[in-house]
C-alpha cells in the first residue's frame, strides 16, 4: 500500500493513544498464567498484542471483550493445554520470545512459527540460557523459527548474565524461572526494560556495576486488574512532528513514563525540545502522566553508548528530529538494529540515499549532517512499522509532501495511527 502525505500546517490540540504494547503483552501473560478472572484496561490495540492473545487462546485461556476491557479467566500454574496446532507469533519478537519460557514447564509438546521476517530474527539469544535450564528447546539449523519444545522433567534455576541488553531474553528467563521453587537469577550490565520485573514485583539489587533480578514460583501471578498506560514508543512520533511544526502545542494523555522507556525523552530535551511532564500518577508498579510539547529548535547532541538500549525502537524517528536540528547526528553501538523487523540501520539510510541526501553507514550504525534540504520525498518501509511511521513523520513536514510504500505494516503496532495523526494536523 502506497500512502501520501500532504504538507501539514501546524498540530494542536489533545491526544489519547492506545496502551503500551510492552506493558500489553505482558499484562496477557500474567493474566493468562494466574487462575481466574483478570481484567485489563487500555489494552493496545497493535496486531502484535493480538497474536499474543490468539497463542494464549490456542493453550487454553478464555478471553472476552467487555465494556471496552478485556476479561482473561486464566488457568493457573502448568494448566495450559496442548495447542490444537502450531502456535503462530507473527511478526511480534516479544510473544515469540516470552512465550518460550512458559512453554519449556509445560507438559507437551509445542511448535512455535512466525511470518517471513519474524522468521528471519535471531532465537538462539533464547534457546542458549533456556537449554541452561535444561528445557528442551530446538531451533532451524540457523537457529531461528520454528521452534519445536518438547517437555523436560528437570527443568532448573539458573544464575544467567545477558549478553547483551534484551528486555525480551531477560524476560524469558524470568518466566521459566517463575515456574521454580529454587531462585532464578538474571544479571545485566546495561539496564534493558524492566516492565516484567515491575509488573511481577520481583526483587531487583543493583550491585558495583550489575543489576541483579531473582525469581522463583512465590513470584507466580494472582488475578488482577490490570490498567496499560498509553505507548510511550507510538508518542515518540507525536512528539517529534510537534517539535518541528511551527506554532505547535500538543498534549499526550497518560503516557508510560518507566525509566527504562523515557531516554529519547532526555535526548530529545537535551537537543532543546520543549517537552514537559504534568499529573503524574502511578499503577502496577509503572508511572505515567500527561506530556505537553512544544514547537521547538533542535541541535545535535553526542548520544552516550549507555542509552541505546533504552532508545533502540525511537531510533527510527529520532534519526528524522536529527535531519531538522543543527550540527551531526550520530547513532552508534547499535548493532541491534540490524536484527528487527527489519534491518533497520539499512532501511533509515536507504531511504536517506535515495532522496539524495548524504548519509554515511556503519556495521552498529549511520551518520549525518542536519539541516539538509529536501522538498518531497518517496520512501519505504521495508515492511516495517516504525521505519513507516517514521518516514510519513518526515513526508508531513516536507515542502511539498511525499510518500510512503507498504505503509499498511503500521498496524502491526498502532492500526490507527491514520486517524491519530488526522486528529492533531490543522
Amino acid at each position: 500500500m502506497l500512502q501520501k502525505f500532504n504538507s501539514i500546517g501546524h498540530i494542536s490540540g489533545e491526544l489519547t493513544l492506545p496502551g503500551d504494547k510492552s506493558v500489553s503483552h505482558r499484562a496477557i501473560i500474567f493474566s493468562s498464567l494466574a487462575k481466574g478472572i483478570s481484567v485489563i484496561s487500555n489494552l493496545s490495540s497493535a496486531e502484535d498484542v493480538n497474536t499474543t492473545r490468539k497463542c494464549f487462546e490456542q493453550l487454553g485461556v478464555n478471553f472476552e471483550l467487555r465494556n471496552q476491557k478485556l476479561v482473561v479467566k486464566g488457568k493457573g500454574f502448568k494448566k495450559f493445554r496442548k495447542p490444537p496446532e502450531s502456535l503462530n507469533a507473527g511478526n511480534s519478537g516479544t510473544t515469540a520470545r516470552l512465550i518460550s519460557g512458559v512453554l519449556i514447564n509445560q507438559d507437551f509438546d509445542s511448535v512455535l512459527i512466525g511470518d517471513e521476517s519474524l522468521s528471519k530474527r535471531p532465537m538462539k539469544r533464547i534457546i542458549d540460557p533456556l537449554t541452561k535450564m535444561n528445557g528442551k528447546i530446538q531451533g532451524s539449523f540457523t537457529n531461528t523459527l520454528p521452534l519445536k519444545i518438547f517437555p523436560s522433567d528437570n527443568i532448573s534455576a539458573v544464575h544467567y548474565k545477558l549478553p547483551v541488553a534484551s528486555a525480551q531474553v531477560k524476560s524469558a528467563v524470568l518466566l521459566a524461572g517463575l515456574h521454580l521453587e529454587e531462585e532464578t537469577t538474571v544479571i545485566e550490565k546495561i539496564p534493558a526494560r524492566n516492565h516484567t520485573e515491575k509488573m511481577l514485583g520481583l526483587k531487583v539489587v543493583k550491585i558495583g556495576n550489575e543489576i541483579i533480578t531473582s525469581v522463583s514460583r512465590e513470584n507466580y501471578p494472582s488475578a488482577k486488574e490490570y490498567f496499560v498506560p498509553s505507548d510511550i514508543s507510538t508518542a515518540a512520533f507525536f512528539i517529534v512532528l510537534t517539535l518541528l511544526s511551527q506554532n505547535s502545542e500538543l498534549i499526550i494523555r497518560n503516557i508510560l513514563l518507566n525509566e527504562t522507556r523515557t531516554g529519547f525523552l532526555d535526548i530529545l530535551k537535551n537537543m532543546g525540545g520543549q517537552i514537559s511532564v504534568i499529573n503524574r500518577n502511578d499503577i502496577s508498579g509503572e508511572e505515567f502522566g500527561d506530556l505537553i510539547v512544544k514547537s521547538s529548535r533542535l541541535n545535535n547532541i553526542e548520544i552516550p553508548e549507555e542509552v541505546i538500549p533504552n532508545i533502540i525502537d525511537e531510533i527510527p524517528i529520532l534519526a528524522v528530529a536529527g535531519l531538522y536540528a543543527e550540527d551531526k547526528f550520530k547513532i552508534s553501538n547499535a548493532s541491534e538494529l540490524r536484527g528487527k523487523e527489519s534491518d533497520r540501520i539499512f532501511s533509515i539510510c536507504e531511504n536517506l540515499k535515495f532522496n539524495a541526501l548524504i548519509v554515511s553507514e556503519n556495521d552498529d550504525g549511520f551518520s549525518f549532517m542536519g539541516q539538509q534540504k529536501i522538498k518531497s520525498g518517496n520512501f519505504k518501509s521495508f515492511g516495517d512499522h516504525r521505519i513507516a511511521m517514521a518516514f510519513s513523520i518526515l513526508s508531513l513536514l516536507l515542502k511539498e509532501g511525499g510518500s510512503v510504500d507498504g505503509f499498511d505494516c503500521v498496524n502491526i503496532s498502532n492500526p490507527g495511527f491514520m486517524d491519530q495523526l488526522k486528529s492533531v494536523i490543522k
